[in-house]
């Protein structure tokens, strides 16, 4: 809901999407946050900034992961 701000170092870009794969976030129209079922993918690097937003999406992704296969 709020903006996440994205730091971009020599970032790739993504050209094309998958039909299974979810858009989570652009900019300027291109994808720069994407998840296909357990893989999230980031074109920036969350790490470099002091919004835990996304580190905390990957965690309950891996929390998924683990109870599905409990």
């Amino acid at each position: 809901s709020e903006p996440f701000r994205g730091v971009f170092i020599r970032a790739p870009r993504v050209r094309q999407v998958g039909p299974e794969v979810e858009v989570l976030a652009e900019l300027d129209g291109e994808p720069v946050l994407l998840r296909d079922g357990d893989v999230l993918v980031a074109t920036f690097h969350p790490e470099l900034t002091d919004d835990h937003r996304i580190h905390e999406q990957f965690l309950e992704l891996v929390t998924e992961a683990m109870s599905v296969r409990a």
